[in-house]
């Protein structure tokens, strides 16, 4: 069966789930149960004993008045002849009696001549009923035609079911507990950040527990290896490169020249391995007025002779988030490099809104094709198409880092044409 229509109907968090899964049961039973006692037992012996009560009082009615007067005392009835002319009492039930409804209806059926039924209270009855021109009222005990304190069993049920649920509510949210933070701990670690976590909750939560600690420590120890070998590579290559400046330095300028470009090219590719090494999971957080930092990155471009312009900022200056300021700074900073690397011109604007910060940087260069996108934000990735050779000395490794900035900050890099200026144009979304 497909129920995926009940979906939209479905609570999305995991504690209005649990809720509706403990009430929805408790809340059925107790309206069954309701429904079928008023109608099997409340209704049923109401109208018994009110059948009872009609066949007395239709004995009564029957009866001379001596000897009516005995067994009226006998049966607690009272019995009134009231005067002619003089008013007669007017139909009454509480709304909430619903016992008063099978009442009317039983004594309606079974007595001739009903001017009125009066049920003004949960003790006492009045009936009035006509014989030619006259009139009796019959007052009895209410109990006679009704079980008595017919609420009793609505509040029992109302009031035990509801600290029934509330305490399974309490048990099940200390039983959640554990899968809340399980949640929230692998939500940060997506996120860049490691926050304190231990197993605990039932067996299988702490079994998930424990699998996400040592997949969290065993990621962390790749990320280590990766960063100690390419700096450990990055920095042993530098002595040689260094050896080979040296020796040129011996040599002809028609052979030297040619040759130095080669090792300013490797030393390009030795800065841009130590960039990606540095990583950015190890940055701590730390709350920055994004505005001013985009506006900063923009400024120190433009001292680098960069055509770059800060076009446009939405939001408040003074409003701050948690980021890791200088993974941020070099993401920007590639951002546009590459623009102003392969287009003559760039701009930058920054929108902070309740929800998001989006950072975007475009360039008139010759953009990337939709379908080369996705290969563009890989680690030592070159376009030759896109990205002509010979323009830079990059080695494939700014859009990598500003992906790699982005997604530590639980963000995107989203990478499309841009419409202002018809190069590319890289947006850097985090959530707030």
């Amino acid at each position: 069966m497909n129920f995926q229509w009940m979906k939209r109907y479905v609570p999305r968090g995991l504690y209005s789930r649990a809720a509706l899964i403990l009430i929805l049961p408790v809340l059925t039973v107790l309206l069954v149960v309701t429904v079928v006692f008023v109608q099997r037992h409340f209704a049923g012996v109401t109208e018994q004993m009110t059948r009872t009560t009609a066949r007395e009082v239709t004995a009564l009615r029957t009866l001379p008045e001596v000897q009516r007067s005995a067994l009226a005392e006998l049966l607690d009835i009272t019995v009134t002849s009231l005067p002619a002319g003089s008013d007669i009492p007017q139909s009454e039930r509480r709304w909430y009696d619903l016992t008063g409804l099978v009442v009317i209806a039983t004594f309606e059926d079974r007595l001739q001549g009903i001017e009125a039924i009066v049920l003004p209270s949960r003790t006492k009855v009045a009936i009035v009923l006509r014989d030619d021109a006259t009139l009796t009222q019959f007052v009895f005990a209410r109990n006679r035609v009704s079980p008595p304190n017919t609420h009793q069993l609505f509040v029992n049920m109302v009031f035990f079911g509801g600290l029934m649920t509330v305490i399974s509510f309490i048990y099940l949210r200390n039983q959640l507990r554990p899968i809340t933070r399980l949640a929230q701990a692998a939500e940060a670690f997506g996120r860049g950040r490691s926050i304190p976590y231990s197993p605990g909750g039932a067996q299988e939560v702490r079994a998930a527990g424990h699998a996400f600690v040592d997949m969290r420590a065993r990621i962390e120890r790749h990320i280590q290896q990766r960063t100690m070998m390419l700096s450990g590579v990055s920095h042993d290559l530098r002595t040689p490169l260094t050896r080979l400046r040296l020796g040129l330095a011996l040599l002809d300028d028609a052979d030297r020249k040619p040759m130095e470009r080669d090792v300013e090219d490797m030393q390009k590719m030795l800065d841009g391995f130590l960039s990606f090494s540095q990583g950015t999971g190890d940055a701590p957080m730390e709350h920055v007025a994004p505005l001013p930092l985009v506006r900063e990155i923009v400024s120190d471009a433009q001292r680098g002779a960069r055509p770059v312009e800060l076009t446009q900022t939405e939001g408040d200056p003074s409003k701050t988030m948690p980021l890791r300021t200088m993974a941020l700074k070099r993401a920007v900073s590639n951002l546009i490099e590459n623009a102003t690397r392969y287009g003559s011109r760039a701009e930058v604007s920054v929108r902070l809104s309740e929800r998001s910060l989006r950072i975007r940087v475009e360039d008139d260069g010759p953009g990337i094709a939709p379908e080369q996108r996705e290969d563009a934000m890989r680690p030592f990735s070159r376009l030759d198409a896109a990205r002509n050779q010979d323009l830079g000395g990059g080695v494939g490794l700014g859009l990598a880092i500003a992906n790699d900035t982005a997604r530590a900050h639980g963000g995107t890099l989203r990478l499309s044409q841009s419409g202002h200026l018809g190069g590319l144009c890289a947006d850097i979304v985090i959530a707030r």
